[in-house]
Protein backbone atom coordinates (compact mmCIF):
# COMPACT_ATOMS: atom_id res chain seq x y z
CA UNK A 1 0.00 0.00 0.00
CA UNK A 2 1.16 3.39 -1.02
CA UNK A 3 2.05 6.38 1.51
CA UNK A 4 -1.56 8.31 -0.44
CA UNK A 5 -3.75 4.86 0.26
CA UNK A 6 -2.53 4.67 3.63
CA UNK A 7 -3.54 8.82 4.21
CA UNK A 8 -6.64 7.79 2.78
CA UNK A 9 -7.43 5.39 4.96
CA UNK A 10 -6.08 7.03 8.48
CA UNK A 11 -8.48 9.64 7.22
CA UNK A 12 -11.44 7.58 6.51
CA UNK A 13 -11.04 6.17 10.10
CA UNK A 14 -10.64 9.72 11.93
CA UNK A 15 -13.49 10.57 9.81
CA UNK A 16 -15.54 7.80 10.97
CA UNK A 17 -14.47 8.22 14.56
CA UNK A 18 -15.33 11.65 14.64
CA UNK A 19 -18.68 11.21 13.42
CA UNK A 20 -19.21 8.07 15.55
CA UNK A 21 -18.08 10.68 18.65
CA UNK A 22 -20.69 13.10 17.44
CA UNK A 23 -23.21 11.09 17.18
CA UNK A 24 -22.58 9.52 20.61
CA UNK A 25 -22.29 13.21 22.11
CA UNK A 26 -25.98 13.86 20.91
CA UNK A 27 -27.39 10.58 22.26
CA UNK A 28 -26.25 10.75 25.69
CA UNK A 29 -26.94 14.76 25.93
CA UNK A 30 -30.41 16.72 26.74
CA UNK A 31 -30.97 18.56 23.27
CA UNK A 32 -34.17 16.01 21.96
CA UNK A 33 -34.66 17.66 18.83
CA UNK A 34 -31.17 17.12 18.08
CA UNK A 35 -31.70 13.52 18.78
CA UNK A 36 -34.72 13.85 16.36
CA UNK A 37 -33.28 14.88 13.31
CA UNK A 38 -30.32 12.60 13.58
CA UNK A 39 -33.20 10.12 13.94
CA UNK A 40 -35.46 11.11 11.00
CA UNK A 41 -32.15 11.49 9.09
CA UNK A 42 -30.66 8.20 9.98
CA UNK A 43 -34.08 6.80 8.86
CA UNK A 44 -34.39 8.50 6.00
CA UNK A 45 -31.08 7.39 4.71
CA UNK A 46 -31.01 4.06 5.63
CA UNK A 47 -29.11 3.94 8.34
CA UNK A 48 -31.59 1.84 10.77
CA UNK A 49 -29.19 0.31 13.45
CA UNK A 50 -28.82 4.53 14.30
CA UNK A 51 -32.25 4.92 13.99
CA UNK A 52 -33.61 3.05 16.49
CA UNK A 53 -30.89 3.86 19.46
CA UNK A 54 -32.45 7.45 18.64
CA UNK A 55 -35.79 6.74 18.59
CA UNK A 56 -35.75 4.46 21.67
CA UNK A 57 -34.07 7.30 23.72
CA UNK A 58 -36.79 9.54 22.43
CA UNK A 59 -39.53 7.37 23.64
CA UNK A 60 -40.64 8.26 27.08
CA UNK A 61 -39.36 11.88 26.48
CA UNK A 62 -42.14 12.33 23.84
CA UNK A 63 -44.82 10.80 25.38
CA UNK A 64 -47.43 12.84 25.05
CA UNK A 65 -46.06 15.28 22.94
CA UNK A 66 -46.02 16.84 19.62
CA UNK A 67 -43.56 14.17 17.74
CA UNK A 68 -45.20 11.04 20.09
CA UNK A 69 -46.94 9.62 17.19
CA UNK A 70 -43.97 9.76 14.97
CA UNK A 71 -41.11 8.56 17.55
CA UNK A 72 -43.80 5.54 18.29
CA UNK A 73 -44.00 4.67 14.22
CA UNK A 74 -40.93 5.74 12.69
CA UNK A 75 -39.25 3.51 15.89
CA UNK A 76 -41.54 0.73 14.97
CA UNK A 77 -40.69 0.80 11.55
CA UNK A 78 -36.81 1.16 12.37
CA UNK A 79 -37.28 -2.57 14.06
CA UNK A 80 -38.60 -4.15 11.35
CA UNK A 81 -36.05 -2.57 8.75
CA UNK A 82 -33.53 -4.15 11.12
CA UNK A 83 -35.56 -7.76 10.77
CA UNK A 84 -36.24 -7.16 14.74
CA UNK A 85 -39.97 -8.70 14.34
CA UNK A 86 -40.29 -9.72 17.75
CA UNK A 87 -40.09 -5.95 19.06
CA UNK A 88 -41.12 -4.72 16.23
CA UNK A 89 -44.36 -6.61 16.64
CA UNK A 90 -44.50 -5.19 19.90
CA UNK A 91 -43.89 -1.59 19.37
CA UNK A 92 -46.39 -1.41 16.48
CA UNK A 93 -49.42 -3.24 18.27
CA UNK A 94 -48.09 -0.44 21.20
CA UNK A 95 -48.63 1.72 18.39
CA UNK A 96 -52.45 1.40 17.58
CA UNK A 97 -53.16 1.28 21.64
CA UNK A 98 -51.55 4.76 22.04
CA UNK A 99 -52.58 6.35 18.47
CA UNK A 100 -56.34 4.76 17.76
CA UNK A 101 -56.98 7.89 15.17
CA UNK A 102 -53.64 7.59 13.73
CA UNK A 103 -53.59 7.11 9.93
CA UNK A 104 -51.28 4.55 10.49
CA UNK A 105 -53.41 2.05 12.70
CA UNK A 106 -54.20 0.63 9.71
CA UNK A 107 -51.18 -0.68 8.93
CA UNK A 108 -49.61 -0.93 12.15
CA UNK A 109 -52.23 -3.22 12.94
CA UNK A 110 -51.40 -5.30 9.96
CA UNK A 111 -47.43 -5.28 10.36
CA UNK A 112 -47.91 -6.62 14.02
CA UNK A 113 -49.89 -9.91 12.94
CA UNK A 114 -46.97 -9.95 10.16
CA UNK A 115 -44.13 -9.40 12.24
CA UNK A 116 -45.66 -12.69 14.35
CA UNK A 117 -45.87 -14.41 10.63
CA UNK A 118 -42.38 -14.01 9.98
CA UNK A 119 -41.22 -15.27 13.40
CA UNK A 120 -43.73 -18.31 13.45
CA UNK A 121 -41.22 -21.26 13.74
CA UNK A 122 -41.29 -24.68 11.78
CA UNK A 123 -44.33 -26.84 11.97
CA UNK A 124 -42.11 -29.11 14.42
CA UNK A 125 -41.96 -26.74 16.80
CA UNK A 126 -43.92 -25.11 19.38
CA UNK A 127 -46.92 -23.43 17.20
CA UNK A 128 -48.19 -20.77 19.63
CA UNK A 129 -46.85 -17.77 17.85
CA UNK A 130 -48.08 -19.40 14.43
CA UNK A 131 -51.79 -19.27 16.58
CA UNK A 132 -51.17 -15.84 17.42
CA UNK A 133 -50.43 -14.70 13.59
CA UNK A 134 -53.33 -16.15 12.51
CA UNK A 135 -55.69 -14.57 15.52
CA UNK A 136 -54.06 -11.02 14.44
CA UNK A 137 -54.81 -11.77 11.02
CA UNK A 138 -58.25 -12.53 11.72
CA UNK A 139 -58.78 -10.23 13.46
CA UNK A 140 -57.57 -7.04 11.09
CA UNK A 141 -59.60 -8.51 8.15
CA UNK A 142 -62.89 -8.24 10.53
CA UNK A 143 -61.83 -4.49 10.86
CA UNK A 144 -60.70 -3.57 7.71
CA UNK A 145 -62.72 -6.18 4.92
CA UNK A 146 -61.58 -3.79 2.20
CA UNK A 147 -57.72 -3.82 2.73
CA UNK A 148 -55.33 -4.15 0.11
CA UNK A 149 -53.13 -6.87 2.08
CA UNK A 150 -56.50 -9.12 2.00
CA UNK A 151 -54.91 -11.14 -0.65
CA UNK A 152 -51.56 -11.60 0.69
CA UNK A 153 -53.05 -11.86 4.13
CA UNK A 154 -55.32 -14.65 3.06
CA UNK A 155 -51.99 -16.71 1.04
CA UNK A 156 -50.15 -16.38 4.85
CA UNK A 157 -53.19 -17.67 6.28
CA UNK A 158 -53.19 -20.91 3.94
CA UNK A 159 -49.40 -21.54 4.94
CA UNK A 160 -49.76 -20.99 8.55
CA UNK A 161 -52.86 -23.22 8.53
CA UNK A 162 -50.88 -26.06 6.96
CA UNK A 163 -48.50 -25.68 9.72
CA UNK A 164 -50.98 -26.40 12.37
CA UNK A 165 -52.34 -29.28 10.03
CA UNK A 166 -48.85 -31.03 9.73
CA UNK A 167 -47.65 -30.60 13.49
CA UNK A 168 -51.34 -32.00 14.35
CA UNK A 169 -51.38 -35.20 12.27
CA UNK A 170 -48.02 -35.93 13.04
CA UNK A 171 -49.09 -35.74 16.92
CA UNK A 172 -52.16 -37.76 16.17
CA UNK A 173 -49.62 -40.30 14.30
CA UNK A 174 -46.89 -40.05 16.80
CA UNK A 175 -49.66 -41.43 19.65
CA UNK A 176 -50.50 -44.08 17.15
CA UNK A 177 -46.95 -44.99 17.31
CA UNK A 178 -46.59 -45.34 20.56
CA UNK A 179 -50.04 -47.03 21.02
CA UNK A 180 -51.83 -44.55 23.06
CA UNK A 181 -54.30 -45.33 21.06
CA UNK A 182 -57.28 -43.32 22.96
CA UNK A 183 -54.81 -40.17 22.55
CA UNK A 184 -54.43 -41.49 19.04
CA UNK A 185 -58.22 -41.99 18.51
CA UNK A 186 -59.36 -38.40 19.74
CA UNK A 187 -56.50 -36.57 17.83
CA UNK A 188 -57.15 -38.40 14.32
CA UNK A 189 -61.32 -37.63 15.23
CA UNK A 190 -60.43 -33.86 16.23
CA UNK A 191 -58.48 -33.40 12.62
CA UNK A 192 -60.90 -34.84 10.58
CA UNK A 193 -63.48 -32.47 12.25
CA UNK A 194 -60.67 -29.22 12.09
CA UNK A 195 -59.04 -30.35 8.42
CA UNK A 196 -61.72 -31.93 6.17
CA UNK A 197 -59.44 -30.88 3.44
CA UNK A 198 -56.43 -31.92 4.30
CA UNK A 199 -54.83 -34.37 1.88
CA UNK A 200 -53.74 -36.89 5.05
CA UNK A 201 -57.76 -37.02 6.18
CA UNK A 202 -57.43 -40.32 4.90
CA UNK A 203 -54.81 -41.59 6.74
CA UNK A 204 -56.56 -39.91 9.61
CA UNK A 205 -59.21 -41.80 8.95
CA UNK A 206 -57.35 -45.20 8.57
CA UNK A 207 -55.73 -45.14 11.78
CA UNK A 208 -58.84 -43.34 13.63
CA UNK A 209 -60.61 -46.79 13.21
CA UNK A 210 -57.45 -48.93 13.86
CA UNK A 211 -56.44 -46.75 16.77
CA UNK A 212 -60.26 -47.59 18.25
CA UNK A 213 -60.43 -51.33 17.38
CA UNK A 214 -57.25 -51.65 19.20
CA UNK A 215 -58.33 -49.12 21.61
CA UNK A 216 -61.56 -51.40 22.14
CA UNK A 217 -60.02 -55.25 21.87
CA UNK A 218 -57.80 -54.22 24.75
CA UNK A 219 -60.35 -52.18 26.58
CA UNK A 220 -62.14 -53.37 30.55
CA UNK A 221 -64.55 -55.86 29.66
CA UNK A 222 -67.40 -53.59 30.25
CA UNK A 223 -66.46 -50.94 27.38
CA UNK A 224 -65.68 -53.74 25.23
CA UNK A 225 -68.56 -53.58 23.62
CA UNK A 226 -69.35 -50.10 23.35
CA UNK A 227 -66.18 -49.39 22.00
CA UNK A 228 -66.32 -51.72 18.96
CA UNK A 229 -69.65 -50.44 18.28
CA UNK A 230 -68.05 -46.80 17.77
CA UNK A 231 -65.48 -48.91 15.60
CA UNK A 232 -68.24 -50.19 13.59
CA UNK A 233 -70.41 -46.90 13.37
CA UNK A 234 -66.83 -45.34 12.34
CA UNK A 235 -66.07 -47.80 9.76
CA UNK A 236 -69.51 -47.09 8.33
CA UNK A 237 -69.67 -43.01 8.44
CA UNK A 238 -66.09 -43.09 6.33
CA UNK A 239 -66.12 -46.58 4.52
CA UNK A 240 -67.00 -44.30 1.44
CA UNK A 241 -64.68 -41.85 1.19
CA UNK A 242 -61.72 -44.40 1.63
CA UNK A 243 -60.43 -44.99 -1.77
CA UNK A 244 -56.81 -46.39 -0.99
CA UNK A 245 -57.36 -50.10 -1.69
CA UNK A 246 -55.09 -51.38 0.93
CA UNK A 247 -56.54 -49.17 3.41
CA UNK A 248 -59.97 -50.83 2.49
CA UNK A 249 -59.17 -54.14 3.01
CA UNK A 250 -57.43 -53.25 6.41
CA UNK A 251 -60.66 -51.73 7.57
CA UNK A 252 -63.00 -54.04 5.50
CA UNK A 253 -60.96 -56.83 8.40
CA UNK A 254 -61.33 -54.64 11.26
CA UNK A 255 -65.43 -54.29 10.54
CA UNK A 256 -65.62 -58.07 10.29
CA UNK A 257 -63.53 -58.63 13.22
CA UNK A 258 -65.76 -56.28 15.42
CA UNK A 259 -68.71 -57.69 14.37
CA UNK A 260 -67.48 -61.53 15.14
CA UNK A 261 -66.69 -60.12 18.63
CA UNK A 262 -69.81 -57.98 18.94
CA UNK A 263 -72.01 -61.46 18.36
CA UNK A 264 -70.08 -63.76 20.49
CA UNK A 265 -70.40 -61.27 23.17
CA UNK A 266 -74.18 -61.05 22.23
CA UNK A 267 -74.51 -64.55 23.03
Amino acid sequence: MNKSSIYTVILLAVSLLAGCNKYEKILKGSDFDAKYKVAMESYEKGDYDRAVQFFENLTMYYRGRDKAENVSWYYAQSLFKTKDYTNAGYQFKSFVRLFPYSTHVEEALFRSAYCKYLESPAYSLDQTLTKEAMSDFELYLEKYPSSNHIPEINGYLDEMRGKLMKKDYEIAYGYYKIEAYHAAYVSFGNFISNYPESASKEDAMFYMIKAGYELAINSQESKVEERLRQVIADFERFAALVTNPKYKSELQDIYNKSRNILAKISK
